[in-house]
């Protein structure tokens, strides 16, 4: 799919690391974020989207997957520009992850996100229903578990 406005991209190379860490720095659990450790979430990551704005040069929308290209493909990351959200960027993001090559095909795509947004994943035929399944988390990060 092309978009007249928008370059997507799944060439990590490209990334544009001082708009990644504008982008990291207007969502919430991503805010925190270093150059450093961008560099090793970029390096570490196995699919990663970006989408340019052709008019700014800007990176408009972001996310990133972990896969082992046949079972499991984790999404993580997904951010829209806070001055471009609802113009269709998040679209633009989940369409080019789930059509990559390594993620299209695995038997389970897997996200965790806020209640406010699950009507968006819906879209894409994410569900709550995971059976008797529970997150569990070990973090050091507190931003991660609300205390």
């Amino acid at each position: 799919m092309t978009y007249p406005l928008y370059d997507i991209s799944y060439d990590v190379e490209a990334v544009p690391l001082p708009h990644l860490m504008k982008l990291f720095a207007s969502a919430w659990w991503t805010a925190e974020r270093t150059q450093a450790e961008a560099h090793g979430i970029l390096a570490g990551s196995d699919v990663v989207v970006t989408v340019l704005d052709r008019r700014t040069g800007q990176l408009a929308g972001f996310a990133r997957v972990l896969t082992d290209r046949t079972y499991l493909a984790v999404v993580l990351d997904v951010i829209v520009a806070p001055e471009l959200r609802g113009e269709g960027i998040g679209a633009m993001v989940m369409e080019a992850v789930l059509a990559h090559q390594w993620v299209a095909g695995v038997r389970s795509v897997e996200l965790v996100c806020q209640p406010d947004v699950v009507a968006f994943y819906e879209r894409w035929g994410f569900t709550q229903q995971v059976g008797q399944s529970r997150l569990l988390r070990r973090t050091a990060d507190s931003a991660l578990t609300g205390q």
